[in-house]
């Protein structure tokens, strides 16, 4: 019988247990310690690309688009749980897994390149976000602010790489806190009209910008390393599975798979309850106070605009949730990159190495003076490409019995993923479209 070992629920990984140990395995801690994952990942929901995103949404078209914000959160919770079982059931991430089922060598070397380029893409925009935060707030020059982003993202790293995924987790949602507080503050000051918000929940378009923001929005929210790193971060915490156990610790494992998904529900529904949440409170801050404004398609615009309609206090919390959405999703995203190598290329760089790697190609566009909203539109351009690759196989993956067993997807929740994965990737193609076409 072959061996397989796995790690018991929040061990560190030098305490593997023996599948002759049922008993042993089946203590666990209570069902709070099991949540966190889901909240790690759902940083990547919060970062300075959705800031942009929907604070311009907001500005330009008020209440129109509260729709959009809400149906991607729906999908949004579909997507990352998902993501999650797949690490649950099968102790791979979903980059593991490809790289297994992608048998020809150029086929993964070409999977990989598009996710890096997608994973990089990712970390500019957060890069950016942190250094125009420290811009805002100390008066920090971007280049230097973005090297100050890259060393705290590498401080962060090295808890997760030295003391395992909990520590890592605390230390990313103690940062999500603040991005929620900084982010939602200004609706304590100056309250949105609940039956406009009520309004905005009827789907409709008003012209091509507001299709082309609705994409934007999506493109911002459903992100692929977001996918990548969700399967990751559960492999991390609750270890590989037994499949072929004697009967008795069989059904310990099938208890301690259906006890994980349980509480994995929940830490999604909490992080994505948490990211929608943050995302709506943006754009009904813009809408309430900042319609019609100029100069809100850009972070500094939109800071100044904060401090010239609400005062400077609550600028100075729009700048700090900024900076901690910049350093946490900047971590996460160099996390999921490093997966996506592993997962694929079967190689291992050590993390903080490859996070100074991924740093330069944001310094360049910092240190060559571009301007910051522009960069951050075309990473979401890049994004977009990188969206079917994601979702494709994620819904395929996680329909499969030879995949899950028994745990694949009901027929409902896989008819679900196909339309949701549809409309992004349709939503996607049009931002492109309108991106590329100047339309």
């Amino acid at each position: 019988m072959r061996r397989n070992i796995r790690y018991d629920f929040g061990m560190p990984k030098n305490a593997a247990l023996s599948e002759t140990t049922p008993a042993i395995r089946a203590t666990a801690p209570r069902s709070l310690w099991l949540l966190g994952p889901a909240l790690v990942a759902g940083v990547a929901y919060l970062d300075p690309g959705n800031v942009a995103s929907n604070m311009t949404a907001g500005a330009q078209y008020g209440y129109l688009l509260v729709w959009v914000v809400v149906a991607g959160n729906v999908m949004a919770w579909l997507i990352q749980y998902l993501s999650a079982k797949l690490g649950v059931v099968t102790g791979q991430s979903l980059p593991e897994v490809l790289g297994t089922r992608l048998t020809k060598p150029w086929a993964r070397r070409a999977y990989w390149l598009q996710a890096e380029l997608v994973a990089m893409a990712t970390d500019l925009a957060e890069v950016i976000g942190g250094a125009v935060a420290l811009y805002l707030l100390f008066d920090i020059p971007l280049l230097l602010g973005g090297v100050i982003t890259g060393a705290v993202s590498m401080i962060l790293l090295a808890v997760q790489s030295r003391r395992g995924p909990r520590p890592f987790e605390f230390v990313i949602i103690a940062l999500m806190a603040i991005i929620t507080v900084g982010f939602i503050a200004g609706l304590f000051v100056a309250p949105p009209d609940a039956s406009s918000v009520v309004g905005g929940l009827v789907p409709r378009f008003e012209d091509t910008g507001s299709v082309l923001l609705a994409a934007s929005i999506l493109g911002a929210t459903i992100m692929p390393h977001a996918i990548y790193a969700h399967s990751s971060l559960t492999r991390d915490r609750f270890g590989s599975t037994t499949t072929d156990a004697p009967t008795e610790a069989a059904r310990t494992e099938t208890a301690r798979i259906r006890r994980l998904l349980t509480a994995t529900r929940w830490d999604v529904s909490i992080a994505m309850l948490i990211a929608g949440t943050v995302n709506l409170g943006i754009l009904l801050l813009a809408a309430a106070n900042l319609a019609g404004v100029e100069g809100t398609d850009s972070l500094e615009g939109a800071h100044a605009a904060l401090a010239a309609g609400l005062g400077p206090v609550v600028a100075t919390f729009f700048a700090v949730g900024l900076l901690a959405s910049g350093l946490a999703s900047t971590s996460v995203g160099a996390y999921a990159g490093a997966e996506i190598m592993h997962g694929l290329l079967h190689v291992r760089i050590p993390l903080l190495a490859r996070r100074l790697v991924t740093l330069i190609p944001a310094l360049v566009i910092l240190g060559l003076g571009v301007d910051p909203t522009l960069a951050l539109v075309l990473s979401q351009v890049v994004l977009s490409f990188g969206i079917p690759f994601a979702l494709i196989p994620l819904v395929a993956l996680t329909a499969q019995r030879r995949t899950l067993g028994v745990w694949a997807n009901r027929v409902w929740t896989t008819t679900a993923g196909i339309v949701a994965s549809v409309l992004l990737i349709a939503l996607n193609g049009a931002l492109l479209w309108l991106v590329l076409t100047g339309a």
